[in-house]
């Protein structure tokens, strides 16, 4: 999860108040932090990906201000007009059509708070822009350029400037294949005929989006004016993204300036800090929150934890939603804050007052029956997570990539999807255990989610089952042993096929089924083999890996 390290001294410029350091360790983890360390100069803490918001430690005092009763409600931030613009070009539709600008005026910054903003940079981009994928910033020196501004699609082998990090001038398709930030992002735009790119009035290049900066614009400790660009394929990611910066420059002093973003057919002046409405039912916030809340109490909760709230009628909260809160989605979000303004602390736990005759789930009753079966064969279980990223699990396994549920705020590059298979999951189990004595012989039984082919806006689970080995002698033989024993001990008869599968040598990987012999209802599906040396590569294993796995259709 992201982590931010401030030291005391910023907090209590930000606070305008000295703060106790107990007091400060005890009260972080109520607003949602999770304390990593904390010395007599500093804390390093890690928040939840869902409040980017917080990975500034002008973020962090903006909350801490409010459960101190420093400030209370929305926090003001007065704008005002820039005077110039940015032009979008309509060739960028199908690249990265979106992007929203302004000016940030009068900031201060010294040796400690450049490496700030560049990690809080960074960390959004991870957050929202899901490695500049959805969203990328770029944050410029002002006073070397002049706008307007023009943002459009431009050719790469005609245009050229001194990136980031590098004092010789490249053209747009030199710093995709030679440039070491071009080579990390080039597979975001190296499909296009056209990349995108951010230039002043006087043709001077800022950026190009979303791989570098230019060398012209850098920021350094004596930089007093910003201009700051979003550019992205989602426009709200954009613009909430474009918000949390402005609002964070703002919270340390510095003056916000608007820009006219001007797109073929419309006009928007942004940042548009506008608080959104919503509405609250005191009854709903009883029965989640589990205590006896008053409409007072509701708006006191709120108004500390910086939302505007007001009374509606006697069921009903009138909220205002501060404009870099990008995590409200719903009622329960909003209870959810009115919990932590009242405070984790004071709701005290209880036990339910009700007797009940527990069983064990007959779902998992079957899966107690697998991992018996399993650990008969002597082989060991490991219980993996869920959450995988699309280079594990489709480019090391030499797949082609799929539709796949993607975490939206993921908590790191580690983990960006849900699973669809257990494979690469224990590929990685071994991985990490190559110095373990060899025979390693481990299995899997686990969820796996799929978008549904017929509503992708849906998902469905299936239940599967994956088991590896591997030693230097690990071959065909022995795993259609494996597969064919736990097949029996399920009742059922093995049925094999060929099968031509990416992750396994060809040849040596045959299709599976456990067909029910009294009515040949096929029960279970799957497939095992010698998996190809190029996956065990991949995962940087030495010896031969054998592997099956399989999906139980009707035994659940």
């Amino acid at each position: 999860m992201p982590v931010i390290k401030f030291t005391y001294t910023d907090l209590e410029e930000l606070l305008e108040m000295e703060i106790d350091k107990d007091e400060l360790i005890d009260l972080l983890p109520m607003i949602g932090s999770d304390i990593e360390e904390y010395d007599d100069e500093g804390v390093k803490v890690e928040f939840f990906p869902n409040r980017p918001d917080y990975l500034s430690v002008e973020g962090v005092a903006r909350a801490l201000k409010g459960f101190l009763k420093i400030e209370e409600g929305i926090p003001k931030y007065p704008l005002e007009p820039s005077g110039t613009s940015i032009t979008i070009d309509p060739g960028l539709k199908n690249i990265r059509p979106y992007t929203a600008c302004c000016l940030v005026l009068n900031v201060e910054f010294d040796d400690d708070k450049l490496p700030q903003i560049m990690d809080f940079q960074e960390d959004l981009h991870w957050v929202i822009g899901r490695d500049r994928k959805k969203v990328a910033i770029g944050i410029h020196n002002l006073d070397v350029i002049k706008g307007p501004f023009r943002y459009f699609a431009a050719d790469p082998d005609e245009v050229s400037f001194v990136p980031l990090e590098s004092d010789e001038e490249m053209t747009l398709r030199e710093i995709l294949t030679q440039h070491k930030k071009g080579q990390a992002y080039a597979h975001l735009i190296d499909q296009y005929d056209r990349y995108p790119l951010i230039m002043d009035s006087e043709d001077k290049i800022l950026s190009m989006p979303p791989i570098i900066n230019g060398e012209l614009t850098k920021l350094t400790s004596d930089t007093r004016n910003l201009f700051v660009d979003v550019t992205g394929t989602d426009q709200q990611a954009v613009e909430r993204t474009l918000n949390i910066i402005a609002t964070s420059f703002a919270e340390s002093g510095a003056t916000i300036q608007t820009m006219e973003n001007i797109y073929p057919d419309e006009t928007f002046i942004r940042p548009d800090l506008t608080p959104k409405e919503r509405t609250l039912s005191l009854k709903n916030a009883v029965k989640l929150i589990g205590i006896p809340l008053t409409l007072d109490m509701v708006v006191e909760s709120l108004r500390k934890v910086r939302f505007d709230a007001e009374v509606a009628d006697e069921d009903t909260v009138l909220v205002k939603i501060p404009p870099y809160r990008a995590d409200i989605l719903h009622e329960v979000d909003i209870i959810e804050n009115v919990a932590i303004g009242y405070c984790f602390r004071k709701i005290e736990p209880e036990l339910p007052q009700v007797a009940t005759v527990a069983r064990e789930d007959p779902y998992l009753e079957f899966d107690q029956n697998v991992r018996e079966i399993m650990n008969g064969l002597s082989f060991t279980e490991v219980m993996s997570l869920m959450l995988t990223n699309e280079e594990n699990h489709f480019q090391k396994m030499k797949l082609q990539e799929t539709e796949r549920v993607e975490v939206a705020q993921p908590i790191s590059q580690d983990r960006t999807m849900i699973r669809q298979s257990l494979l690469n999951g224990l590929l990685e189990f071994l991985e990490d255990n190559k110095h373990e004595e060899l025979p390693q012989r481990i299995f899997e039984v686990g969820e796996t989610v799929f978008l549904d082919g017929e509503n992708e806006t849906r998902t469905k689970g299936s239940k599967k089952m994956a088991a590896m080995i591997t030693h230097s002698q690990a071959n065909f033989t022995e795993i259609k042993s494996t597969s064919d024993a736990f097949i029996n001990n399920l009742g059922l008869e093995m049925v094999i096929d060929d099968l031509d599968h990416p992750s396994f040598i060809r040849g040596r990987c045959a299709l599976l089924k456990g067909v029910k012999k009294e009515t040949g209802e096929i029960c279970v599906e799957g497939f095992f083999g010698e998996m190809n040396p190029e996956v065990i590569r991949n995962f940087e294993l030495e010896y031969p890996v054998v592997a099956m796995e399989v999906e139980f259709k009707t035994l659940k």
